[in-house]
């Protein structure tokens, strides 16, 4: 399961970004995943699960937002969304293509952290 070694990563990452803001917890981590990385999304969830322990991103939520592939079609000089990743045509005209505009992201978004202890 490469996806454990994924969400070890992640935590690794997002946890660096945390020290550096100041953080003294992260609430949320969100990420953009292309459906071409060949990942997982649950059993990337359940790995991270695993990864958080006794970081600051214990009790912390992933939010994966799942990408579609979407390729661009010389012939219609667009971008379109393809709706079955085992065929790489144009959903328009039916053109092959193999000019990916989105699909293959694995991108740490953003953080939502806690940057200061709360008022006793």
């Amino acid at each position: 399961m490469h996806e454990l070694s994924i969400a070890y990563n992640l935590v690794e990452v997002a946890e660096k970004a945390a020290i550096e803001a100041k953080a003294i917890r992260v609430q949320a981590v969100y990420l953009r995943l292309g459906m071409l990385t060949g990942i997982v999304k649950d059993a990337l969830l359940f790995g991270y699960d695993v990864a958080v322990q006794g970081t600051l991103l214990e009790g912390s939520q992933l939010v994966v937002e799942e990408l579609p592939v979407i390729v661009y079609c010389a012939v219609c000089k667009t971008e379109t969304i393809l709706p079955d990743i085992q065929h790489f045509r144009c959903s328009l005209c039916n053109t092959p293509t193999g000019d990916i505009r989105q699909g293959k992201e694995l991108e740490l978004a953003s953080l939502e952290v806690v940057d200061e202890a709360p008022d006793s």
